[in-house]
């Protein structure tokens, strides 16, 4: 049953401020130094930690989990059920990490089957309107811009940029501290360290060399990635000679990090970067 809130804390606790409007099941959780803005909703069994701030006609349905210092801006909407039509009841639940950051009009679907979860990281920004599906994973330090849709079971690597409106299908996975450019769409798979050019379906521009660096690799370690990705997409070889080619070349770090990626597969990989309309498209296949 959910019950207006706004009484004072028990004496010797950490006051949460909660605003005489919003509706906070007396199953919820929490925790100390928490803030609900007005006409705020948060379900039965939420449980919610410490410092998060809750913004007005946001809605955590049953299920949602949040880390400490979480925000979630105006009518985010988090743990609703699961838009498949597979979906055929039981609890499961939306696992946000400490410190992430949810902007207004956000949507983040719980997993489909029971017992099953959609997964935030740590420290991650998804921006207004952006939306993960159900039993989708994102790493920690994710930013999704404006806009960005997530299907279902999608898997994101830590650290990697989703630009405005960018598209995802079921089941791809991008690869750690690879950058999508504004209004892509990309079916495939997006290899870890890699960009994904504007306005196109499933073709890389090249190397995330910035984002490489900020993120601390060192010259050796990028150009390790940098010929990583050219025995993938510039050797002639295919994705399984390349492979072979990257782990005896690099035992370990980045560039294995890289070659590792390309096991397990479910949707193949995006094509590589061309300059002529009738250069090859994409890795040779297996």
């Amino acid at each position: 049953m959910l019950r207006r809130a706004g009484a004072a804390a028990p004496c010797g606790e950490p006051r949460m401020a909660i605003h005489p409007t919003a509706l906070v099941s007396a199953g919820a959780e929490l925790g100390p130094e928490v803030e609900v803005g007005p006409y705020a909703i948060i379900g039965e069994g939420v449980a919610v930690g410490a410092r998060c701030r809750i913004g007005p006609h946001a809605v955590l349905h049953p299920g949602a989990e949040l880390g400490d210092d979480c925000t979630v801006h105006a009518h985010a909407v988090i743990a609703d059920l699961p838009q498949d039509l597979g979906f055929g009841g039981g609890p499961s639940r939306v696992v946000v990490g400490a410190g992430t950051t949810l902007r207004e009009g956000v949507t983040i679907h719980r997993g489909t089957h029971k017992g099953s979860a959609t997964v935030i990281g740590a420290r991650c920004f998804l921006m207004a309107n952006s939306h993960v599906g159900h039993n989708a994973v994102l790493g920690d330090r994710v930013l999704m811009a404006n806009g960005v849709l997530l299907a279902g079971y999608v898997e994101i690597g830590d650290g990697a940029f989703l630009s405005g409106n960018c598209a995802v299908h079921q089941f791809v996975r991008i690869g750690r501290l690879a950058m999508l450019g504004g209004l892509c769409a990309v079916t495939k798979d997006v290899p870890p360290f890699c960009t994904v050019r504007t306005h196109t379906l499933n073709r890389l521009g090249g190397l995330n060399v910035v984002g490489m660096r900020r993120a601390g690799l060192g010259p050796a370690e990028r150009l390790a990635v940098k010929r990583a990705f050219g025995l993938l997409y510039l050797s002639g070889l295919n994705v399984s000679q390349a492979r072979e080619e990257m782990l005896g070349a690099f035992p370990d770090g980045p560039a294995a990090e890289f070659a590792a990626f390309l096991d397990g597969s479910r949707r193949g990989l995006c094509g590589g970067p061309r300059d002529e309309e009738d250069a090859p498209a994409d890795p040779p296949s297996l």
